[in-house]
């Protein structure tokens, strides 16, 4: 019997046993069971590495745990999986709309690959983009251009700059990585973009009850130096690309992919067109969404409107005007005719379908954890006395297990905020010349928020990383996590702590990045260094992604 499999068995069975001999969860007294639905489905997602069934697993556990924890509980909650959460899931407004977009960029993407515009714009952007390291770099700049909405940045950047990334030898993983790292990270701290609009709009709620501060915009911009992990997650992005050096699973899989045949990598569609016919229908997706946000929000400013537009339904009629633009010139520019359009377009839909599946139970997931009140437990847990100094380390660390079991970096934010501003007001005593503690607390919920969404497997906009990047989702959460990790180590030892005894915030910064060049200039090997006692190891290395890299959509 695989020994993975006992693995993952032996941990549910310990959970079982844990759970039959501990106290029920009440809404009075949330305890340390709630946080066992998300240890199983992550744990789970890694030793088995299959995602779909650790998700399961995970919601099956809660849904036991909600029924009562006993024999018939196993059944009655089997049942709850799709009858209750799934549906629930699935009947939540913003959730459709997710889906309905994750489908039309889908769509969108297989017709400008099938008409061939796809390869026109790969072969302009070639012209420069001639080597690894150009390729990496064209990727990170396309996603710092569009900086106003990860998950438009994630699915415009995935899908554009995938067939450029196969044709250079950069593996699936590595751009999922770049594409992940200069999404949310950019968003959260770019002073414009839909995430900022929602923070203020959090931070403005949080300080209702504090007349000292009275200008939420302005307590954002002030925190945004104090964002460590946000800010050096993108500097490590660049040291990884200009030194050219990974390390862990990473670097298998940038060996993978130059060390062994990449038949399997080349397109299985030779047809060229003008660029035009990719770039017209990206344009007007990324113009629909503007208009879209100026449309549907409200106020002068653009803090005001960023706050208040829709932004799910300007990203769902953008790229559904995406979708036609992209079919209505590919039959009147006669590369494909309306059958063959319609069909690449239904391709394409079909290839994010077991993506789909994946965010609907990332997201029953995340409703099993709200009702067993896992944020509760582990706030109250983890947020027992601290020193000032401390603080915002500390709730760096909370935000961060937070949305690594819950998988929603907004959903984190949306809990913490409002307790952690008025709390870190009382602890300074109201003390305004220790604002800087506010600010670096403040930041540290954003910043511990995006953290966890990189590295949990039941985050959405980790998903949709992998879903645009066409990679395996587990091995893009595996070789990505060893740099988060890093990056969030250093952001927490070398910043936060320091910052909170008063060392400057650019001080720290700046130590911080010397810290991450001198440990991936020391530990960090190039792609093109391979000893020959690795050879034999790679020939059977995990391929996880071969079979999804073989289609390009």
């Amino acid at each position: 019997m695989n020994k993975n499999f006992i693995f993952t068995l032996v941990s549910i069975v310990a959970c079982v046993l844990l759970a039959m001999f501990t106290d029920p969860i009440t809404p009075d007294n949330p305890s340390i069971l709630s946080v066992i639905p998300p240890v199983i489905a992550i744990v789970s997602a890694f030793v088995i590495r299959e995602v779909i069934t650790a998700l399961f697993l995970g919601i099956w556990s809660g849904a036991w745990l909600l029924n009562g924890k006993d024999f018939a509980a196993i059944f009655t909650s089997l049942v709850d999986v799709p009858s209750k959460y799934a549906l629930n899931a699935m009947n939540q407004p913003n959730n459709l709309l997710i889906i309905l977009i994750t489908v039309f960029i889908g769509g969108m993407a297989s017709v400008i690959s099938a008409n061939g515009g796809m390869n026109g714009l790969v072969a302009k952007i070639s012209l420069w983009a001639t080597n690894r390291k150009k390729g990496q770099l064209s990727t990170a700049i396309v996603g710092f251009i569009i900086f106003f909405d990860d998950y438009t940045n994630l699915l415009i950047t995935g899908n554009t700059m995938r067939p450029l990334a196969d044709k250079l030898r950069i593996s699936r993983e590595k751009l999922a990585y770049i594409v992940d790292s200069t999404s949310a990270p950019l968003a959260a701290i770019s002073g414009i973009s839909l995430w900022v609009g929602f923070q203020v709009a959090l931070i403005e709620t949080s300080i209702a009850s504090i007349p000292e501060l009275e200008n939420p915009f302005f307590l954002y911009l002030n925190s945004i130096t104090y964002s460590f992990y946000p800010i050096l997650a993108l500097v490590f992005v660049f040291l990884v690309i200009f030194l050219q050096k990974d390390f862990g699973p990473m670097l298998k899989a940038e060996r993978r992919v130059l060390h062994h045949s990449t038949e399997s990598l080349v397109e299985s569609n030779k047809k060229t067109a003008s660029s035009l016919f990719a770039l017209l229908p990206i344009l007007v997706f990324i113009l629909s969404v503007l208009i879209g946000i100026y449309v549907t929000g409200k106020g002068e400013t653009v803090r005001d409107i960023l706050a208040t537009a829709d932004s799910f339904t300007s990203l769902l009629v953008g790229c559904f005007l995406g979708s036609i633009t992209a079919i209505v010139l590919s039959v009147f520019g006669r590369l494909l005719s309306f059958k063959e359009a319609i069909d690449s377009w239904s391709t394409g839909v079909n290839s994010v379908v077991g993506a789909v599946i994946i965010l609907v139970l990332s997201w029953s997931l995340a409703q099993i954890t709200q009702e067993l009140q896992t944020s509760t437990y582990l706030v109250s847990t983890l947020g027992t006395v601290i020193p000032t100094e401390l603080f915002a380390a500390a709730v760096f660390v909370i935000a961060a297990v937070i949305a690594l079991g819950t998988g929603t970096a907004w959903g984190t934010m949306a809990i913490l905020m409002p307790l952690v501003i008025p709390l870190c007001w009382t602890i300074i005593g109201g003390d305004i010349t220790q604002i800087s503690i506010l600010y670096a607390s403040l930041a540290s919920v954003i910043a511990g928020a995006v953290w966890g969404d990189h590295c949990s497997p039941i985050s959405d906009t980790t998903i949709l990383a992998s879903v645009a990047c066409k990679c395996s989702h587990l091995e893009h959460v595996r070789t990505q996590m060893p740099y988060a990790l890093l990056v969030a180590a250093v952001a927490l030892i070398f910043c936060l702590v320091p910052t909170g005894f008063g060392v400057p915030q650019w001080l720290s910064l700046l130590i911080g990045v010397i810290v991450l060049f001198i440990v991936l200039s020391t530990f960090g090997k190039s792609s093109n260094e391979i000893e020959s006692s690795t050879a034999p190891a790679l020939q059977n290395d995990d391929l996880v992604c071969k079979q999804e890299n073989s289609t390009l959509v």
